[in-house]
């Protein structure tokens, strides 16, 4: 149980296939779109760099970090709130910025607003409206 889980594999290849996106080396793949192969290859290293955060933070392998997981849900789902907003602030900078691809600024905000769901879910159940009465 006290094994480290390998995350650097899951981070080295997220990084190089966000990197591909910023690049024009992409084939046409069957769809014949090369912009579509690299925002494929982008999507599937952003899904890696998740699962390498994962694993960092929690030390284990999944994809869900249920509130079990959390150490301090009542401090800490402020900070993944504020997070959120952080991001979907950089989402409106980057869909206004040519050096990125064009729907980078979605992807981003599609991020961002996962992670303030989150953390306005676990801020709700462990220090909100829907907390519950211990007796």
């Amino acid at each position: 149980m006290g094994d480290k889980v390998e995350w650097r594999i899951h981070a080295v290849f997220g990084i190089l296939m966000v990197g591909v996106t910023f690049t024009d080396i992409s084939p046409a793949g069957p769809w014949n779109d090369p912009t579509f192969t690299s925002g494929t290859i982008g999507l599937a290293g952003l899904v890696l760099l998740y699962m390498a955060w994962f694993r960092i933070t929690f030390n284990q392998t999944g994809l869900v970090p249920v509130i079990e997981k959390w150490h301090d849900p009542q401090k800490s789902s402020i900070m993944v709130i504020i997070t959120g907003f952080v991001l979907l602030g950089l989402a409106f900078g980057v869909g206004r910025i040519e050096f990125f691809p064009a729907p980078a600024g979605l992807i981003v905000s599609l991020v961002g607003l996962l992670v303030l769901l989150n953390g306005v879910y676990v801020w709700m159940i462990s220090a909100g409206p829907l907390t519950e009465e211990e007796e």
